[in-house]
This record gives structure tokens, sequence and C-alpha cells, in this order.
């Protein structure tokens, strides 16, 4: 064995501390922008056209990751649906075109209602959850089925199984009623479906819902705090139009960004409106 020299037990007795790792570094926010579109109702006069120029301002700016359609996205049911396949392929068309590798979703609506089997065949399932996009999991992205004014079995479901363990972003076609709302009431949900909603999450995962976003009213509004009773931070939104039916082009024609921020246990969603005539 090596003899150690009393210069070398010198050296390592006065040798420098290694410097202590950062246990808790200091939390970086993550922004996670998303766009939300609602009735494009493609298939009626020139909606394709004028969805087609509104999917491509909103997703061409922001480095958007999701991008959320809110239903009445097609004219399907008109004719008695007989343009309804036609209708969604040009639809689809356009946001597989437009979007590349975006992941999106789409809510039904109720001029898809009467051609649900369509729908799904072309934009996936009526209701359920995912993973929303960026979030590691953390946040769940849930749309629901309420095409006719009522929602289903399956979508009060969801929400009864709602757990505490992630944040929500909800969407579905019709506006809640809240107080204050300016949407014409006929398209807006009765308040005994309103309560049936709130009513169906968890108490524990109240505050854990984000935001609400809804269309169909074809104008824009926001309610940011105390929506309903024992929601005091979720954030409820009615998205305008984008195409070409009912939809005014001074203002209520466009479409939401948005942007999640995640900071630490902190999140938080934030929606402003962009006009295109």
């Amino acid at each position: 064995m090596k003899k150690q020299t009393a210069s070398t037990k010198k050296r390592r007795l006065f040798a420098s501390p290694k410097p202590k790792r950062n246990l808790n570094p200091k939390a970086t926010a993550q922004t996670i922008n998303f766009a939300v579109i609602g009735d494009s109702h493609v298939g009626y006069g020139n909606s394709a056209s004028i969805f087609r120029n509104l999917l491509s301002k909103a997703v061409g700016s922001g480095n958007k990751r999701f991008v959320i359609f809110g239903g009445d996205n097609t004219q399907a049911g008109a004719n008695h649906g007989n343009n309804a396949n036609a209708y969604y392929k040009d639809f689809k068309d356009t946001v597989t075109s437009t979007l590349g590798s975006i992941p999106y979703k789409a809510s039904i609506g109720n001029w898809e209602a009467s051609t649900q089997s369509l729908f799904t065949q072309y934009l996936g399932a009526v209701e359920g959850q995912m993973n929303f996009p960026g979030t590691q999991g953390k946040v769940k992205y849930v749309w629901l089925n309420c095409a006719l004014g009522l929602f289903t079995p399956g979508s009060i479901n969801i929400l009864k199984n709602l757990d505490d363990q992630h944040f929500y972003i909800i969407d579905f076609h019709w506006p809640l009623k809240v107080s204050g709302i300016t949407v014409d009431p006929s398209h807006v949900l009765s308040a005994a479906e309103t309560a049936k909603f709130f009513a169906a999450i968890p108490t524990k995962v109240r505050d854990k819902v984000l935001a609400i976003f809804t269309h169909h009213g074809h104008l824009f509004y926001r309610k940011l705090t105390n929506i309903y009773p024992g929601y005091t931070n979720t954030k409820f939104f009615v998205c305008g139009c984008s195409g070409d039916y009912k939809c005014k082009p001074s203002g209520d024609r466009g479409y939401y960004n948005a942007t999640l921020t995640i900071n630490g246990t902190a999140l938080n969603v934030d929606a402003f409106k962009v006009a295109v005539t």
C-alpha cells in the first residue's frame, strides 16, 4: 500500500468543500398557448372560406400547442343531413392542412346532433377527457355533449368521476346560465341544466376547474370570478363565431387567444378575443 505523505493529508484537510446542490430551485413559470374557436358552420354560405382564413390567423402566431373547436363546426344538420359527409370532410381537411402537428379536439353542437355517427367518424368521441398538451398530465381537458341543450348521462358521469389529483379545462357547446350573462336566453342552458352541471362536479374538485369554454351564442362573453356558488376561482367564457352563419363581422366573429400558465402549484387560464372581419 502506498504511504500517504504529510502534504497529501494536509491538502485533503484543507480542500475547498464542494458547493451544496440546491434542492429547491426557484420554479420557472410555464406558459402554454392555445386557441378556442366555435361555430364555424362549414357548409353554410361562405363559412368554409371565412373559417379557413380565421384558423390560419389563429395558429399563425403565439406558438399554439392546442386548438379547441366548440361545436357547430359544420352545418351538418341542414337539408336533413344530405350534405353532412361533404361538410365534415371540408372541415376536417381544413383543420388537418392548417394545424399540421398541432393537436385539437372538437365538441359537438346542435347542428351536428342528428349526424353524430359522422361527427364521431371525422372528429372523434362526442364526450371524454385527455391530457391537456404540454402539461405532463397535470391538467386534463374535458369535452362534453350538450348538443341539444341537455347534458347526456355520459357527460354527467364524466363530471361525477373527476378527481382532485388534476386540474381541468372544460368545453361544451351551450353556455351555462350564469348571473349577468349577455347571451340571448334562447341560446343559454336552463337554470335546472346549469345546476345539474355544477352539482355533478365533486366538491373537492371545484377549485381545480380552471376554466369553462362554451359557444352557441354567436358572441363573446366572459365572467372571471364567482360564476356560481362554490366556484370562486373558475373562469367562464363564451366564444364568438368563426363562420358565416349568424356571425357579425363587427366584433362577434373571431376566436380566443388563450394561455394556461403553470407556476409551481399556481395555475391560471386567461383568454382574450381576437376579432376577425
